[in-house]
């Protein structure tokens, strides 16, 4: 960003619809907070070896300041020079350098919305206890009564100033220390999150290494520190806090929760925390975004504090108190600015016929773009999604700019918006056309509709949705802010149809009481579905259950989890629930030992378990898939597909479960069977031979299609009474037979002349053939 820079100026950036206020220098005047941005040892010795004139331009720096800055800050530099840090943590030599570049991922974004919304120490961190001074400085500021709470913003700018005047001055013999890109703009951001109560302020510093932090904020006491708390004793105005470089503890007038996160150029990133209990810690920062170099304060507010989250509040002393500050300072904001445009919108009566062709690859779009009535584009594909792109018409804005390119106008704020409002006058376009239908309308709602616009509009939608319902199927699956929205639009057939659309609304009309889940199965046809085994109980129950039978469906269903609080239930997985049944249990201890036999009995069949189903009526068996994995439609769709991996497939694969009918004669006579004798091999061949012909029925591919053949041949044979070993009779080779009495035939018939030698030829070039 680059602000216009104005004693109170405003900034407005589109593409972040945010505002920022520059409050810029007219003076070079400004405090020394030698306390909190202290220079280290390292610092210091590369000063000394500082050339003539840097020396010159640093003691003319130096004559600006007021005398009592100057004499705290020598006081400041003497004790930091003869104090040693006892047991301080070592610090690697040059260990990282600027990050070219800032990223936020979304496990970053993660740990950092846990970081902000935190009030307690890390239980990772190191912890450390605040010297006796320092202790009695907090006690006071935070028991105190003292009215003019505003004083810790001026105090934190100050220190922020201080940072960034130190690597401004580093940077004059050593350009590389600023680094490059956001990390080289000298500036102090005060950004407020009132849902979370906290007031941060960043600036683009010096930063601090993790030895800094422990010398400068807690573990030994300033002369500063000292002189402060004698002074406050003795009946001071805690409004000199600022003059004796202990600035920073002022955040304990508004804040019971302070975070300091800082980088430097020689060291991590490191979290300095503390509750002003006594204790602070410090670890290492892997929660938040890198800062590239600077420091950022996190002030977890009180509830009284709740004034200083205003925009108004900030700027107000922003201004009072640092408005001569060298560097500009920018108060981050938003702001409603007034996106206006006109739009007309239609769909037209069939659908082009690639419409669905290279869905994903194509960049199409049927809307004309204008900027103050100025026709700028007929391609532009930024105003609506995919799934809508068979929507015809024309947008005309007043807000866009008229003289840029077409990626700076793909950026503009304003687009978004535009998008979001077009996105949601078609779908209610859609759902007018839905309501009116008197097919899609109730009786009584049909008496008082003219006869005339009955029939104009009759089955209006039902067109619409076999033209274009396969984009509000997309639609689901890749507009999650609209998805409710669209569901609303889904139409089907059912158990309870009688061959019409019925919508999510009307099923749910009729569900039966006490009903949780919303019933569907996906197949090829509607026909196919209707004989599934999978529906037999369901229907006796009569329940209704939905047919989706377009292979977009299988991926509809993973992304529409639920509708109006009510599940969707695949009912050829496991998982369907019908009530409870009084000898449910008695039935499954019953046929144990017989499910474990014929589980035992496929282990080659890669069967997870054999259970007493609860929705079969009147076939004996069935095969249903686990409630997470693929059903059978899915994995006969995934085989199909050209560029299909057999191997990676596998993983996404249901586990399969053969479910038993235990009240099925079959079933009651294959359990006598077993209990006979368990080794029986014809007793064996027959439960394969049911698992294969339920693997077929509940619609998946068999594996071997030879064996199942080979099986179905044995059965019709002890059917027919036909010994299994019966042979089959061999054909006769009756037409070599044939080609030699013809070779004898013509060898004793005689011929005469060129005939005889003609025939000769011809039998011998027969013979060489044979």
């Amino acid at each position: 960003m680059s602000p216009y820079h104005t004693n109170c100026g405003v900034t407005f950036s589109e593409n972040t619809c945010q505002c920022s206020v520059s409050l810029v220098s007219s003076s070079s005047h400004s405090l020394n907070r030698s306390l909190f941005y202290s220079l280290s040892k390292k610092e210091r010795k590369k000063m000394r070896k500082w050339t003539i004139p840097s020396t010159l331009l640093l003691l003319l720096l130096l004559s600006q300041l007021p005398d009592q800055g100057r004499k705290i800050h020598a006081n400041a530099e003497k004790e930091s020079e003869s104090e040693e840090l006892v047991d301080s943590p070592k610090v690697e030599e040059k260990f990282g350098a600027i990050p070219s570049g800032l990223s936020t991922d979304s496990d970053v974004a993660k740990r950092e919305a846990e970081s902000i919304s935190r009030k307690s120490l890390r239980s990772s961190a190191e912890k450390f206890e605040f010297q006796a001074e320092v202790s009695r400085l907090m006690d006071i500021i935070i028991n105190s009564l003292y009215s003019n709470k505003d004083i810790f913003l001026r105090e934190l700018i100050s220190n922020a100033s201080d940072a960034l005047d130190k690597i401004r001055f580093l940077s004059l013999t050593d350009k590389e220390v600023l680094g490059e890109g956001d990390d080289a703009k000298l500036e102090i951001q005060i950004k407020l999150d009132k849902e979370n109560k906290i007031l941060s302020i960043r600036d683009r510093g010096i930063g601090m290494t993790k030895e800094d932090l422990i010398k400068n904020l807690g573990t030994i006491a300033k002369s500063g520190t000292s002189a402060f708390v004698e002074k406050m004793q003795t009946g001071g105005d805690l409004n000199l806090i600022g003059q004796f470089g202990v600035g920073f503890y002022s955040v304990y007038l508004v804040a019971d929760y302070v975070e300091v996160i800082s980088k430097h150029n020689d060291d991590k990133q490191y979290v300095w925390e503390s509750k002003a209990d006594g204790a602070f810690a410090i670890s290492e920062d892997v929660w938040n975004e890198p800062l590239g170099r600077g420091t950022e304060i996190r002030l977890h507010l009180r509830e009284e504090a709740g004034e200083y989250l205003e925009e108004d509040k900030l700027k107000e002393l922003v201004k009072r108190y640092s408005e001569f500050i060298n560097f500009p300072i920018y108060i981050w904001a938003t702001k409603e600015v007034d996106v206006e445009f006109k739009a007309v919108l239609y769909v037209p009566p069939k659908a082009a016929h690639d419409l669905y062709e290279s869905y994903y690859n194509s960049n199409k779009s049927n809307l004309k773009l204008y900027v103050r009535r100025v026709f700028i584009s007929d391609e532009f594909d930024e105003l609506l999604p995919k799934y809508l792109n068979f929507l015809k018409g024309l947008v005309d804005s007043d807000t866009l700019p008229l003289n840029v390119s077409r990626e700076m106008l793909q950026q503009h704020s304003s687009l978004k918006t535009i998008k979001k409002k077009l996105i949601r006058k078609a779908l209610d376009m859609i759902r007018r056309i839905a309501e009116e239908d008197p097919d899609e309308s109730n009786d009584k709602e049909n008496t008082d509709m003219e006869a005339s616009d009955n029939d104009e509009k009759k089955g209006q939608y039902t067109k619409f949705w076999n033209e274009f319902g396969k984009s509000i199927k997309l639609g689901i699956i890749e507009d999650a802010a609209n998805r409710n929205r669209l569901a609303k639009l889904l139409r089907f057939e059912s158990t309870k149809s009688d061959g019409k659309l019925a919508s999510l609304d009307q099923y749910i009309s009729r569900m039966k009481s006490g009903q949780k889940d919303i019933f569907y199965l996906t197949g090829t046809s509607k026909e196919q579905l209707e004989k599934s085994p999978f529906l037999e109980r369901l229907k006796r129950k009569n329940y209704e259950v939905i047919f989706f039978t377009d292979p977009v469906d299988e991926y509809l269903m993973q992304y529409l989890m639920e509708y109006e609080d009510k599940k969707f239930q695949n009912v050829s997985k496991e998982g369907v629930k019908l009530g409870k049944d009084s000898k449910e249990k008695e039935l499954k201890e019953s046929y144990k030992d017989l499910s474990k036999w014929w589980k035992d009995t496929l282990a080659t069949e890669n069967v997870d378990s054999v259970k007493v189903s609860n929705r079969l009526d009147q076939s004996p068996c069935v095969v249903v898939t686990s409630k997470y994995g693929w059903s059978a439609n899915m994995e006969r769709i995934m085989q199909s597909q050209t560029l299909s991996d057999a191997n990676k497939q596998a993983y996404m694969r249901g586990k399969r479960v053969l479910e038993i009918n235990p009240r099925h004669p079959i079933i009651k006579e294959l359990r006598e069977r077993v209990v006979k004798d368990p080794e029986d091999e014809s007793v064996k061949q027959t439960a394969r031979l049911m698992y294969q012909t339920a693997l077929m029925e509940s619609g998946f591919v068999l594996n071997d299609p030879k064996e199942f053949a080979s099986s179905i041949y044995n059965s019709v044979k002890a059917s027919l009474n036909v010994s299994p070993d019966a042979p089959v009779e061999e054909e006769e080779d009756t037409e070599e037979a044939e080609v030699e009495n013809d070779l004898k035939e013509a060898e004793t018939t005689p011929k005469g002349g060129d005939e005889d030698a003609a025939a000769e030829d011809e039998t011998a070039s027969y013979k060489d053939e044979l």
